[in-house]
């Protein structure tokens, strides 16, 4: 097993908030109360990133993108409020910009760090931009080729990088995670590695630790009936509460091995529990020993009976290749 310190837990607030601020303030709040590590949201400037027409996607029923966009995003006054209310609770703030303009914003207030989203991989200008700032960056892989992953950590490995290993189907069906590329990424490019789990469950983030993944991103929500693109495959209050106490066991489990050979901790147990050979009947003073003399008895006084003994696996070699053969040389 990969053995990491702590699972670093990013709660991706996403459009949860659909444009409510006081919304935004208590998700950060659920975030702290499940102990996560860092909140993310994200920075949509409509004009600077989408074409009024541009494709909408099946969840927008009423609305284009645009409209959406222009309808729930924050100002970088209020992302900024909403930082230091993250920071106050000791969460990082972390956003991802979806346009040169709002990541220079973004850089403004000195966020904690970048998340380039999947979709901007390929966008070349956007990285060059954010590269220049040296932040923390987290780089989403889910819609790109090991070509494109290559080319977009050339611009930006001079920075702090992680490579977030996800699948940008929502939400992904567990075949579809992807696990097996974590140690791959890890090997290739030598930097930490974390998973952006758009699964509907919990098991994909729990394994994907286990195969190396040292960042586990998972989108949270106060309910999956709630309007957006992110509600439907997020972890509501309780489920978001449960996924952080088993990461933090299993970085329990992973940090702490255990020496196969260091019998000190059982030596009260095995005093309990091990059987001794002990005299089944009186047995005279230089009587050879003989086996149905002879029977197991543990330490909490239990006897068996002789006729099972002869069988019995747990008896200790040292009986037959040893004990037998000798002598008694006192009265038993």
């Amino acid at each position: 097993m990969n053995k990491v310190k702590s699972t670093y837990i990013i709660a991706e607030v996403g459009s949860v908030h659909d444009g409510s601020f006081g919304n935004a303030c208590k998700l950060i709040d659920l975030a702290s109360e499940c102990k996560a590590s860092a909140v993310k949201f994200q920075m949509h400037d409509p004009e600077n990133e989408t074409l009024y027409n541009a494709p909408r996607p099946k969840f927008f029923k009423t609305e284009n993108r645009f409209e959406y966009f222009k309808r729930t995003s924050f100002t970088i006054e209020q992302i900024k409020k909403l930082k230091l209310i993250a920071n106050k609770k000791k969460l990082d703030f972390i956003v991802s910009p979806f346009s040169i303009e709002a990541a220079k914003k973004l850089n403004s207030i000195n966020i904690d760090g970048f998340k380039i989203a999947s979709g901007e991989l390929t966008n070349h200008p956007l990285l060059e931009c954010i590269a220049k700032f040296k932040k923390k960056i987290f780089l989403s892989t889910g819609m790109s080729n090991w070509k494109e992953i290559n080319e977009a950590f050339k611009i930006l490995k001079k920075n702090d990088v992680t490579l977030m290993q996800c699948t940008s189907f929502y939400p992904t069906p567990l075949e579809k995670a992807g696990i097996n590329i974590i140690p791959l990424m890890k090997k290739k490019f030598n930097v930490p590695v974390g998973f952006s789990d758009h699964t509907t469950g919990l098991i994909a983030s729990l394994y994907a630790v286990s195969c190396g993944a040292s960042i586990i991103e998972k989108h949270i929500t106060f309910s999956r009936f709630m309007y957006g693109s992110d509600a439907f495959n997020a972890l509501e209050p309780g489920e978001f509460k449960l996924f952080c106490n088993y990461l933090r066991d299993l970085d329990k489990l992973m940090n702490h091995s255990v020496n196969k050979d260091d019998l000190s901790q059982f030596l009260n147990v095995k005093k309990t529990f091990e059987k001794n050979i002990v005299a089944a009947k009186d047995i005279k003073k230089n009587s050879r020993l003989k086996f149905v003399q002879l029977c197991s008895q543990s330490q909490l006084l239990f006897l068996y009976n002789l006729r099972d003994l002869m069988y019995a696996h747990f008896l200790p070699r040292l009986f037959t290749s040893f004990i037998l053969p000798q002598f008694e040389r006192f009265n038993v």
